[in-house]
């Protein structure tokens, strides 16, 4: 009888928790492993909320996988009787020249998403609770909204272990992993993780999809193109009997007037979500302490006074330090190690890549099975000058851990 391959993923977040699921359905033996658990606090996949659009600007592969991404979240509601993906609609306030906008009208057609053009004046109709100074035109996405983050992920790896898949909370021993996992190539065919506690493991194929964690451990290979940022995120309250702020009034929104802005409706009585995309500081995932700060308070509750004036002086009901992991490209890594072919490397979500985990995990199990290269734009060598991979022009909207 053939002996499966057996691959170890090591993160069980968003990335990893869809690949592993992915690669125990073609027929490997997976072992899953994750400090402190699918969606937990520190991780990129926690939080309550995520935004799913497909609207990317121009010259990208993005639009692609979240058309992707998107049927494979309504395929999985269905097969597994629970609802993570909220049809809120998704609207993108434009201003400047709208080059972004046009940029995004080709690869939303070319993907089949459906969209729509909106005009100032049809903007103000539709949505009056919305203040639109400064915006000249709008990008509606109806079909697309918001994810429900934590819980998604949690639920991926329950069903990933209901398929046969085996999970354990165990963490890997980061210290000097790098040099150690390539001097373990030299050794044989497999290649072996250690673990905190002193055990290792060892299989065909290591998949790392670590989030912010990624830069720490490969410091050689992705430390010098990655920084994990600091985040804060803040849902308020509408005054007592409102609901024009809440799903179903209002879409998902992000604000590309200025320096990028982006919310969710109020929705499971959580609050009116409000965050700056701006990349913050540096940021500790493990022993960093999330507490927001003054001036972040101040300066969203000055944003949400002007764009939505029915919410000024609205009570903060929650606020929250999440991390973007970022790529200096702001593009995903997806590639092999250098000096260990067994070794994959999965990661650098940059702010937007929680919404393409499905499609993401399709992906890469078939690169991985195959034995085959990702799009150029993922690899590593375009860090090199090796192969040219521009910036992507996008506002990443899906936090890490909003």
């Amino acid at each position: 009888m053939h002996k499966p391959i057996h691959i170890i993923i090591v993160g069980a977040g968003a990335f990893g928790g869809w690949t592993a699921l992915y690669l125990k359905r073609a027929g490997a033996r997976v072992t899953l492993l994750d400090a402190w658990g699918p969606g937990n606090s520190r991780s990129s996949s926690g939080g309550e909320t995520r935004v799913i659009r497909a609207t990317y600007g121009p010259n990208q592969p993005y639009t692609k996988l979240a058309a992707r991404a998107i049927e494979l979240w309504h395929e999985h509601q269905i097969k597994w009787n629970r609802q993570f993906l909220l049809p809120l609609g998704v609207l993108w306030m434009m201003g400047g020249d709208g080059a972004y906008a046009r940029g995004s009208v080709a690869p939303l057609q070319a993907a089949g998403v459906k969209f729509e053009e909106v005009g100032l004046k049809d903007l103000e109709r539709r949505w009056p609770q919305i203040n639109f100074d400064d915006v000249e035109s709008g990008i509606y996405e109806p079909d697309s909204g918001c994810l429900l983050a934590r819980t998604s992920a949690q639920a991926v790896v329950d069903h990933f272990i209901a398929e046969g898949g085996e999970y354990r909370q165990q963490a890997v021993d980061g210290r000097n992993l790098e040099a150690r996992l390539s001097d373990a190539m030299r050794n044989g065919s497999e290649s072996e993780v250690p673990l905190l506690d002193g055990s290792h493991i060892s299989a065909n194929r290591i998949i790392f999809a670590c989030g912010p964690w990624m830069g720490h451990l490969f410091p050689q290979t992705i430390g010098p193109h990655f920084v994990s940022t600091r985040q804060e995120i803040f849902f308020f309250g509408a005054p007592a009997g409102e609901t024009r702020f809440n799903a179903g009034n209002v879409p998902v929104w992000g604000d590309q007037t200025g320096h990028f802005m982006y919310g969710i409706p109020g929705n499971q009585e959580r609050g009116f979500k409000l965050a700056d995309d701006t990349r913050g500081p540096e940021f500790d995932p493990t022993y960093g302490d999330r507490l927001v700060s003054r001036e972040g308070i101040e300066n969203v509750r000055s944003y949400l006074a002007y764009r939505f004036p029915g919410m000024k002086d609205a009570p903060l009901l929650e606020s929250r330090v999440c991390q973007y992991e970022n790529t200096s490209d702001e593009n995903f890594i997806i590639d092999r190690h250098p000096r260990n072919e067994n070794i994959w490397m999965v990661g650098g979500g940059s702010g937007h890549g929680f919404k393409h985990g499905p499609a993401l995990g399709e992906m890469v199990t078939k690169l991985v099975l195959k034995d085959d290269d990702a799009e150029a734009i993922f690899r590593l060598a375009r860090f090199s000058g090796k192969t040219t991979s521009p910036k992507t022009t996008l506002p990443p909207t899906s936090p890490s851990s909003s």
